[in-house]
Order: C-alpha cells, then sequence, then structure tokens
C-alpha cells in the first residue's frame, strides 16, 4: 500500500524541490545529493525521502491517475456549503477573515446541535480549500513502555508498579521499520516511547542512523523531553519531527498533572525543536479536571504560536468527556490556523467514540496515525485503557482507514508544502 504519490520534480532551487503532482504544483525541502530535475520522487511532510525509478513512478501514477480526481469530486461533495446552512461568524470563517476570540469561544461552549453541525461543516470547507483532499497517514511505533516520570493522568508513569514494562531491543526495533516500510508502504512514523533511560539520545541516535541507512522514511520522535543537545543530536542523526504535547496552557493545572515540573520548560523544548528545523507535533489534553472553555482555546492558540505542523488534541481517558467537545476543539483548531495546520484524530478520540474517525474527518480533521508496534507489546503501553486498535493486525487497521478515507473522498498521502 502507497502512502505517498510520486511527484515529478520540475525544478530546484537551494535545497527546495518544486514537485508536480498531476498539474498541482508543490514543494517540498531536499536532503538527498542527487537529486535533479526530471526525477520522480516520494515526498512526506514537505521532506524528499525517496528517488523512484521513472518506470516504477508511472505505472503507480497510472493506477492513481483515475482515482485520484474520484476522490477529489467526493471530497468536494461533502465538503460543499450550503446557504441554508448560513451564520454570520462562520460565513466569516469561510470568507478567510480571522475571528474574534469571543467568536471563537461561542463555538467551544455552544451546546446547540444545529450550530455545532455547521461549525463542523464550514470547518470541513476550510480544510478541503485549503489542503485539499490529502490526508497523511503516519505509523507509530512504540519501542518501551518505561518512564522516569509520574505524570498523574497516564498509564505508564513510573510509579504503577503493576504494569509489566518492555523495552525493544534495536534488533527488534529495526524489524519492525522493515515491516511498516517494506510490506506495508509507511512514508513516515514515529518512533514512541515513555522517557526511558536506558535510551538516552545518543543511543537513539545510532538507531535513527542505522534506520535511515536502510529505510526511506520520515522520522518523528516522541520520547518527552531531551533538551536542546539531545534534540540537536537526534536532528543530526536524520529525524525531522517532535510529537510532544505540552497538555494544557494552563501552568498551574500543568504543574499539578506533572508533580511540579514547569511548564515553561516543556514548551522550551517545542521552541527549540522548531528552531533546530523539526516538523513540530503538539497540542493538548480535553477534558481535565478544572479545564475551561478558555483554557481549550488558549491551548489551540498556543499551539499555532509554537508553529505547529500537527495539531494533536485527545480526550483524557478514561473519562466522561464529550465527544462534541473534541470535535469543538478540532473544528476550532481548524477555524484557527485554516491554511496550514495537519489536524490529527487520535487513538486516544478512537478509544472514546470508535466512529471518530469520520466524524473528525468531517469537522476539519486531515490526519490518521495507525499502530505499527508488534502486537505482543502494544497492549502493554497502556497510557490508557481499552486502547483502539490494540488487538488489530497492521494490514487491518490500513485496510479500515484506507477504507474509510476513500468513502470520503481522500487520499492516503501527503503531498508536501
Amino acid at each position: 500500500m502507497c502512502y505517498a504519490i510520486p511527484g515529478r520534480v520540475t525544478a530546484l532551487k537551494a535545497k527546495t524541490a518544486i514537485v508536480d503532482y498531476f498539474g498541482e504544483e508543490r514543494r517540498a525541502i531536499n536532503e538527498l545529493p542527487d537529486l535533479k530535475i526530471g526525477d520522480y520522487i516520494y515526498a512526506q511532510g514537505g521532506f524528499v525521502i525517496k528517488i523512484l525509478p521513472e518506470a516504477d513512478a508511472l505505472d503507480i501514477l497510472e493506477t492513481w491517475k483515475e482515482l485520484f480526481f474520484n476522490l477529489r469530486e467526493t471530497d468536494l461533495r461533502l465538503s460543499r456549503l450550503e446557504k441554508s446552512e448560513s451564520n454570520r461568524i462562520l460565513d466569516k470563517a469561510a470568507e478567510g477573515y480571522p475571528l474574534k476570540i469571543e467568536e471563537l469561544l461561542y463555538f467551544l461552549k455552544t451546546e446547540d446541535p444545529r450550530e455545532l453541525q455547521q461549525l463542523y461543516k464550514v470547518a470541513n470547507f476550510l480544510r478541503q480549500k485549503h489542503l485539499k483532499n490529502a490526508c497523511c497517514v503516519h505509523g507509530i511505533l512504540e519501542f518501551s513502555n518505561y518512564c522516569q516520570n509520574d505524570c498523574v493522568y497516564c498509564g505508564i508513569r513510573k510509579s504503577r508498579a503493576e504494569l509489566k514494562r518492555y523495552r525493544m531491543t534495536e534488533e527488534e526495533i529495526l524489524s519492525a521499520v522493515k515491516e511498516a516500510v517494506d510490506t506495508y508502504g509507511f512514508k513516515a512514523l514515529v518512533l514512541q516511547s515513555g522517557e526511558d533511560p536506558e535510551f538516552p539520545a545518543e543511543r537513539l541516535a545510532e538507531l535513527i542512523q542505522e534506520i535511515k541507512k536502510r529505510f526511506a522514511v520520515l522520522l518523528f520522535i516522541s520520547i518527552g523531553e531531551v533538551g536542546q543537545k539531545g534534540l540537536e543530536q537526534l536532528y543530526s542523526a536524520g529525524a525531522r519531527g517532535l510529537l510532544l504535547r505540552f497538555e494544557t496552557g494552563n501552568a498551574n493545572l500543568y504543574s499539578k498533572l506533572h508533580n511540579g515540573d514547569k511548564l515553561e520548560d516543556r514548551l522550551q523544548d517545542i521552541k527549540d525543536a522548531y528552531e533546530i528545523g523539526y516538523l513540530v507535533l503538539t497540542g493538548g489534553l480535553i477534558g481535565l479536571p478544572g479545564q475551561t472553555s478558555e483554557d481549550l482555546l488558549n491551548d489551540i492558540l498556543l499551539t499555532k504560536e509554537l508553529n505547529a505542523e500537527m495539531y494533536t488534541f485527545g480526550p483524557v481517558l478514561p473519562s466522561q468527556t464529550p465527544t462534541d467537545l473534541v470535535l469543538k476543539v478540532l473544528a476550532v483548531s481548524r477555524l484557527v490556523d485554516p491554511e496550514n495546520a495537519k489536524i490529527v484524530v487520535t487513538t486516544g478520540f478512537e478509544t472514546l467514540d470508535q466512529n471518530a474517525p469520520r466524524l473528525g474527518l468531517l469537522a476539519g480533521a486531515n490526519s490518521l496515525m495507525l499502530n505499527v508496534t508488534p502486537i505482543k507489546y502494544r497492549n502493554l503501553y497502556n497510557i490508557y485503557p481499552d486502547r483502539a486498535h490494540a488487538d488489530e493486525e497492521i494490514r487491518e487497521q490500513i485496510e479500515e482507514a484506507v477504507g474509510l478515507l476513500y468513502s470520503l473522498g481522500r487520499a492516503p498521502t501527503d503531498l508536501g508544502i
């Protein structure tokens, strides 16, 4: 299964490649020394990751061409706005005007079903208008559930003495990456763990170098806070994305959740990553005790301020967080950052509501993550109970996700920036 459509390089400008996809141009950062004009490439997350033989690329494009345009037509139909659904504030958002704080807050607070449906439709319209029908499909590999922190909301916190712990070996990790990339065609993977002292930046850097040597894949890291030096080491080794939620922008609430740790330290790691050149994936939790609508809006605005490539908001679990509250956060995120945000439907949201992928994608989201952790370890990465997809084989997840995307007119691809 292919998670990126081949594109043809039409121009090279310094480290930027101009890439043609069925008549549309996209830009991608090029770090491959042999790339030249006329080459066919895979790009992921705005990075060129692989050069394809022309014959292979043309075969893939021939298969994709009719499907690509059919999917686009379906997406246009499902994202179309009707005049009968007019709302003064949402009309302004649909026309590209920024909304005021009080207007955004109104939609985070409303419980009116008709207004909520209008909100979701406008968010979906803006997603289609600015980002077309591309949907990022990334894999996530959870290689260790050891953690030296004791965050009160997290199921793998160090004080959970009853939790069976595991660490994958380097050989196991490389084998799992090989399966994800070579067997199932993933072009982007997140390497995730708790803050495990047995996997310091130096060890991870060696592992990332080996992965990049063997496989054409865009690598994200999600290993907690590693500091500026660690981030630089991992970037030099080949990591290009950082998944690190700030959880909440309310400093007092953050301190209670993290047993006295400071929000400013977490934010500094995210800011350092962006300055180094990482793609930033960040966001917060929805449904924390004492959290207000104002807190949620501030979290959305902070995510944009942190130059996030991807917004990742999910519910606290277990909890009674309403599905519509999560959808409101996703939709308002789209209103806040309509042109750039890639908004993920998290596994946490899927655990809360089995219809979350469809609902989220129709409320402004455009990204999914599939779990490629070996099943024998997956249930042990118990960050919250009864996780969605914990017992599903990778192929089963793919078939389910791709079937959903096709029904919504989405292409499981990342066309670059």
